[in-house]
């Protein structure tokens, strides 16, 4: 996912694990247990691409 802050595209961006159908995002991580941190990741990602639905799974 690029990055775009006030009409400038940045180099660096965000990776998404999966989009499906350019309409959700599926966040896959392998830990012990979920943190506040994955959360806030994935509500980032479904705020910059405008997206609606997004699946967290460890």
């Amino acid at each position: 996912m690029p990055l775009i802050f006030e009409e400038v595209k940045l180099d660096c961006g965000y990776r998404i694990d999966l989009l499906v159908e350019n309409k959700f995002i599926i966040e896959i991580k392998s830990v012990e247990s979920l943190s506040t941190i994955h959360l806030a990741q994935t509500l980032t990602y479904l705020k910059l691409g405008n997206y609606k639905l997004g699946l967290l799974i460890n």
